[in-house]
């Protein structure tokens, strides 16, 4: 680490050349709607499976960012991808359509961090020049991998979120390749575990890593929350993001004004979310559609995103274990 304890300043800050966001039916019906860059009439987006159409979507963000960057697939040196499916195939099985060489990334809903940072990283040192990093995630796949099957149509908790349906991609650069928006710098968080069992309560067990990840980002940079225009979590959802707030008020720290939630921002109360949503393509969506946009023309300057995760499988649950928490921040800079 060359900024601190957790966190990494890129000496050569790698650029945003684009973003990309596709989305299921659902969310197209919240309030970022305007954002997305393509929206889905049927979310099984015209395939057999749920799997097969969120793998669909995984390549159509990548090939969408590459296209948004003006650049082909040969003009990618890396593609960075993670989803929430086992072996991460959905990420894997885009990959295998795309000719670019692959590097497959898990941390649950974390993910899009992840690779962002090692994206970055790569760029940085100089060992690659352009770094397509990806996330998916689908409501069906999900919910029958990791709860029930979908034809139970079980009742959701009030604590539940919903599994976001969609999918981001962001091209990062080397400085100098014609955009404005830099990642400046990265917290790598730590596995954090508070002893939440109750998998229908992820944002309470990722909470905790959120709060450490940031806590720790502002020490390493000797920065107050006021440094940023926005602390964006991943998907704490509603009581998730009320947990996050009052760990970092116990460290006196008050970020309340300055703290946005993927998970709260993309679905609104008439569509019975209410705890918000969740997903490893519910940051990745946002990020590329609604602050990507918000930088560009220039209303936010900087931004500290921190997707969250929480790290559980069906098989964890049903061995009685508890659930681990992972946030990976990643500071976002405009400079003129």
């Amino acid at each position: 680490m060359n900024g601190g304890k957790q966190t990494i300043y890129f000496r050569n800050k790698p650029s945003v050349l684009s973003g990309y966001s596709i989305v299921g039916p659902k969310e197209a019906m919240g309030p970022l709607d305007p954002y997305f860059h393509k929206r889905l009439r049927k979310d099984d987006f015209g395939q057999k499976s749920y799997e097969k159409a969120e793998c669909k979507l995984h390549m159509s963000a990548i090939s969408g960012a590459i296209i948004a960057a003006g650049l082909s697939p040969t003009d990618i040196d890396v593609n960075i991808g993670g989803d929430l499916l086992n072996q991460i195939i959905t990420s894997s099985f885009s990959a295998r359509e795309l000719d670019i060489p692959f590097i497959g990334m898990y941390s649950a809903c974390s993910t899009f961090g992840q690779a962002l940072i090692i994206g970055a990283a790569l760029i940085d040192g100089g060992y690659v020049r352009r770094a397509a990093c990806s996330t998916s995630s689908h409501f069906s796949t999900a919910e029958r991998q990791y709860r029930y099957p979908l034809e139970l149509g079980t009742q959701m908790t009030p604590t539940s979120q919903w599994t976001v349906t969609g999918a981001g991609c962001t091209i990062l650069g080397k400085a100098g390749e014609g955009s404005n928006i830099f990642v400046e710098s990265a917290t790598i968080g730590k596995v954090i575990d508070f002893g939440i069992s109750d998998a229908n309560n992820m944002g309470a067990a990722m909470a905790p890593a959120a709060a450490q990840s940031v806590l720790q980002h502002l020490k390493d940079t000797g920065r107050d929350v006021s440094y940023y225009d926005y602390i964006v979590t991943g998907d704490l959802g509603v009581y998730g993001s009320r947990l996050f707030l009052e760990l970092l008020e116990s460290e006196g720290v008050h970020a309340a004004e300055r703290h946005k939630d993927c998970g709260e921002m993309i679905f609104d109360k008439k569509q019975r979310c209410p705890q918000g949503g969740s997903g490893a393509g519910c940051s990745s969506v946002v990020f590329n559609a609604y602050f990507l946009y918000q930088m560009r023309v220039g209303s936010i300057k900087r931004i500290l995103l921190v997707p969250t995760g929480a790290l559980l499988s069906k098989l964890s649950s049903l061995q009685g274990e508890t659930i681990p928490g992972i946030a990976n921040a990643v500071s976002f800079v405009v400079e003129e």
